[in-house]
C-alpha cells in the first residue's frame, strides 16, 4: 500500500473535523500531577482535535478506566504507586490481557532507580520512558505530539485491514447469493460501512430489467433493456432511502446537483467526491457500466478511505457480472427444463438414459481437455441432443422389426427437426444444443447425416455426443435389440474408430472403461 494513503500530512486538518477528541489518560497518585498535565496541554490541538482527558490515581483504577474506554489514545503512566511496579503491571494488564497494542504508553517516573530505563523498555511493551524532572511543558508537548501521531498512523492501518476483512467477507457473502437485488444491497451495505455507515447508498445502473423487483428471474446481460433512453441511469438497487426506489429514474430520486455528479462520474468514468456523498464508477466488461452512490456519510472521506473505494469499485462489477452469468446459467436451466417437459415423450427409462448421457458426456469432455466453461455449457445441452425424436411416430422408434426405407427417412430427419426446433434461442447453451441435435448422427467419415461432416467439420462436443450415445444404446436394451455383453460393445467401439468415431475421443473412453461402465451400473434403466 502506498504510504500517501497511510501518513496524510499532519495541516490536513479538515480531513479530520468530525473525529472528536484524543483521548488520554492520567495515571499518577499525586493529584498535582493531574493538575499540572492538564494545564500544560490545555491549549494542545493536533488534526483538529483538542484533548480529553481520563483520571486515575492508582493501577486498579487505572484497569477499569482500560476496561469502560477502548479509545484511549495515550496514557502517561506513573510507575511508583501503591505499590513499586504498580505501573509496570498496569502495561503489562493493557498489552497482554487487554491484548491492546494501539493505545501509546508513557512511562513517568519520579524515582528512576526503581525502575531502569534500560531495563522497562527491554521488558515492557512501553513507547517512551521519562523522568517527572525533565519533562518540562514542552517537552511534554513535544511527547504527546509523537505518541498522537503514531497512534493515529496506527489506527489508520487498522481500519484499512478491518476494510480489507470487509471486502474479504463481502465477497464470501455475495458470490453465494442467487438474488441480483440482494447482491448489490449487500455490495452497497459493505461499501457503507467501510465509509462509516453511510445513511443512504444506491447501485445505479444504465440497464433495467424487464422483469419486476424480483431479479433472480432476471434476464443475461444481452436481453436487459432500458425503459427508456439506453443511456438513462436507473435505480438497480438500494438501502435507506433508495431501498423504495428501485426500478425508478435517478433524476426522480435524487436532487439535479446531485444527478450531475452522477452523470459526470459515468462520462468521466471516475469516482466524485463531494461534502457527504461518493458517487464510484464501476467499469463493466458486459454493459457500459454503473454507479456505487452513497450519501449521509458521516464524516469526510480520507485518504485511505479512497484507496479502499477505488478498490472495491475496481472489483465489485467483476463480481456482479459473474453472478449475472451464474443466473443466466440458471435461467437456462430453467428453459431446458421446460422445453424437455413439453416435447420429450420417451418411455420410463429415458430419463436414466439422459442422466447417463450427461455423465459420460462430462467425462469424456473432461478427459478430452475441454475447458471448464464448455464442460459446463456441454452438461446442459446435452440433454436436448435427441430432442427431435419426439416428432417421430413411436411405432417407428419402437419397433422390433427391421425398418423400411420410408421408415429410415423418416427417423433421420429429426435430426433437422431438433435443430429448428432450438436453433433461434439466443442462449449460447441452447444454441450448442441446436448443432448437438443436428449433428450428432454426423461420422467421423463423412458418411453420416443430415450434412455428411466429416472428421473436425463436426464439432467436437458433437463427436461426444455421437459416443457415448451410442454406446449407451449398445450397451442396453432396446426395442430391436437385446443389451450387448461389454466385450462385444468394446469389439465394436474399436471397429468403429475413425470410421464413424473420433478415434481420440475412442482412445479415451476406452482407456478407463470402467469409470463410463460405472455410470452404466449408477442409473441403470428401469425395468418393465
Amino acid at each position: 500500500m502506498n504510504d500517501d494513503f497511510l501518513f496524510a500530512e499532519d495541516d490536513d486538518e479538515n480531513e479530520y473535523d468530525d473525529l472528536g477528541s484524543w483521548k488520554v489518560l492520567i495515571v499518577d497518585d499525586e493529584p498535582e500531577v493531574h493538575a499540572v498535565t492538564k494545564l500544560a496541554l490545555n491549549d494542545f490541538s493536533l488534526n483538529g482535535k483538542t484533548l480529553e482527558f481520563v483520571s486515575a490515581y492508582s493501577g486498579e483504577e487505572a484497569k477499569n478506566c482500560f476496561r469502560d474506554h477502548d479509545d484511549i489514545a495515550v496514557v502517561l503512566l506513573d510507575v511508583v504507586m501503591e505499590t513499586d511496579d504498580a505501573g509496570l503491571k498496569v502495561a503489562e494488564y493493557i498489552r497482554n490481557e487487554l491484548d491492546n497494542h494501539f493505545t501509546r504508553i508513557i512511562l513517568r517516573t519520579g524515582q528512576p532507580g526503581q525502575a531502569p530505563e534500560k531495563d522497562v523498555i527491554i521488558n515492557y511493551d512501553i513507547n517512551d520512558y521519562k523522568s517527572k524532572t525533565e519533562l518540562t511543558a514542552q517537552k511534554l508537548f513535544t511527547v504527546i505530539i509523537a505518541a498522537l501521531r503514531s497512534y493515529r498512523d496506527i489506527i489508520v492501518i487498522e481500519e484499512n485491514r478491518r476494510g480489507l476483512e470487509k471486502i474479504i467477507d463481502a465477497s464470501v457473502d455475495l458470490f453465494s447469493s442467487r438474488s441480483l437485488e440482494k447482491f448489490m444491497q449487500g455490495i452497497i451495505q459493505q461499501l457503507a460501512s467501510i465509509l462509516g455507515c453511510s445513511k443512504d447508498a444506491a447501485y445505479i445502473t444504465t440497464a433495467v430489467a424487464t422483469t419486476s423487483r424480483t431479479l433472480n428471474t432476471v434476464n443475461s446481460p444481452s436481453n436487459v433493456k432500458s425503459s427508456m433512453g439506453k443511456d438513462e441511469l436507473y435505480v438497480f438497487a438500494g438501502n435507506g432511502e433508495y431501498a423504495s426506489k428501485e426500478g425508478v429514474a435517478l433524476k426522480e430520486a435524487i436532487s439535479p446537483q446531485e444527478y450531475a455528479l452522477c452523470a459526470k462520474a459515468m462520462r468521466e468514468k471516475q469516482i466524485v467526491y463531494a461534502e457527504d456523498h461518493v458517487v464510484a464508477y464501476c467499469n463493466s466488461k458486459s454493459h457500459k457500466g454503473a454507479l456505487l452512490y452513497l450519501s449521509g456519510l458521516p464524516r469526510r472521506i480520507g485518504e485511505s478511505d479512497r484507496h479502499l473505494v477505488k478498490r472495491f469499485s475496481d472489483s465489485v462489477q467483476l463480481a456482479f457480472d459473474n453472478v449475472l452469468k451464474t443466473v443466466d446459467v440458471e435461467a437456462t436451466q430453467r428453459e431446458i427444463i421446460e422445453r424437455l417437459g413439453k416435447v420429450l415423450e420417451h418411455e420410463n427409462e429415458s430419463s436414466n438414459h439422459i442422466k447417463r448421457m450427461i455423465e459420460m458426456s462430462v467425462l469424456l469432455a473432461q478427459k478430452a481437455g475441454l475447458k471448464e466453461k464448455d464442460v459446463n455449457a456441454l452438461k446442459l445441452a446435452i440433454p436436448l441432443h435427441d430432442i427431435g425424436t419426439s416428432f417421430v411416430p413411436k411405432s417407428i422408434l419402437h419397433k422390433s422389426t427391421p425398418l423400411t426405407e420410408d421408415e429410415i427417412f423418416e427417423i433421420r430427419k429429426h435430426a433437422e427437426f431438433g435443430y429448428q426446433i432450438l436453433k433461434n434461442s439466443s442462449r449460447p447453451t441452447i444454441q450448442l444444443a441446436a448443432t448437438l441435435a443436428k449433428e450428432h448422427h454426423e461420422r467421423w467419415d463423412g458418411r453420416g447425416y443430415p450434412d455428411g461432416k466429416a472428421q473436425d467439420g463436426i464439432q467436437i462436443e458433437s463427436r461426444i455426443a455421437t459416443l457415448v450415445d451410442v454406446f449407451d444404446a449398445l450397451i442396453n436394451e432396446r426395442p430391436y435389440k437385446p443389451a450387448w455383453t461389454i466385450d462385444k460393445v468394446e469389439a465394436v467401439i474399436r471397429e468403429e474408430s475413425g470410421k464413424h468415431f473420433d478415434p481420440e475421443l475412442v482412445s479415451l473412453l476406452l482407456s478407463d472403461l470402467p469409470a463410463f461402465l460405472a455410470i452404466q451400473a449408477q442409473y441403470p434403466d428401469e425395468t418393465k
